[in-house]
């Protein structure tokens, strides 16, 4: 596949959406202007699931919730993934399928292998490069709750999210695509580490 592909992951509270802004911000100052975007969401089905999902006033199964973020990921993918990668563009998005290996997987109970068998079958290619964010659950939960009404996901409780944060940390043990960057760090900080480290890798992958 043409183009390069970058999911940023994390527990509650890393700071992925600014270090995103910053990222975008730097690779457009270098020439390159990646198309960014998030799951759920993504998509007008996708951000008509995520108001679903994320609806602090609803209860779901476990596997409710995967299929909905399935569905939404299926329409990210054929919608804008997909198209965006075979014109050679670069794609950063605000979670992709490690974020359900995550918080459904290791969070929820959702058998693991059935995550990975549905999420194959939506997406034939995985991120080039996976950012994970990793932080303190206690730290990041704190940051959030400075922002008003937390969503559904966000009001679990500290054993789910601790269970989320060791199954980020997992994979990006098991698989030498994910690059983890300490998120307790100052944010100018970050953004540097960041940029210095994807740089030359999008480089390489657009063959520039």
């Amino acid at each position: 596949m043409a183009g390069c592909f970058i999911a940023f992951e994390g527990p509650e509270g890393a700071g992925k959406s600014t270090q995103i802004q910053h990222l975008t911000r730097r690779l457009k100052a270098a020439g390159i202007a990646p198309i960014v975007s998030r799951e759920p969401g993504g998509t007008p089905a996708g951000n008509a699931i995520r108001e679903v999902i994320l609806d602090p006033q609803l209860t779901m199964t476990p596997l409710t919730e995967f299929l909905l973020y399935s569905a939404s990921r299926a329409e990210h993918v054929h919608e804008l993934i997909t198209p965006a990668l075979e014109a050679n563009k670069v794609v950063i998005s605000d979670r992709f399928a490690g974020a359900s290996i995550a918080y459904q997987g290791y969070g929820r109970g959702v058998p693991l292998s059935f995550i990975t068998d549905l999420t194959t079958d939506i997406s034939k290619h995985m991120p080039d490069i996976t950012v994970l964010l990793d932080i303190d659950v206690e730290l990041g939960l704190s940051r959030i709750a400075k922002r008003g009404q937390l969503d559904r996901l966000e009001q679990a409780d500290l054993s789910f999210h601790k269970q989320v944060r060791q199954g980020f940390l997992t994979q990006a043990k098991n698989n030498p695509s994910w690059l983890i960057f300490d998120a307790n760090q100052t944010e100018d900080e970050l953004s540097d580490k960041l940029y210095d480290a994807l740089y030359p890798r999008i480089c390489a992958k657009l063959e520039l």
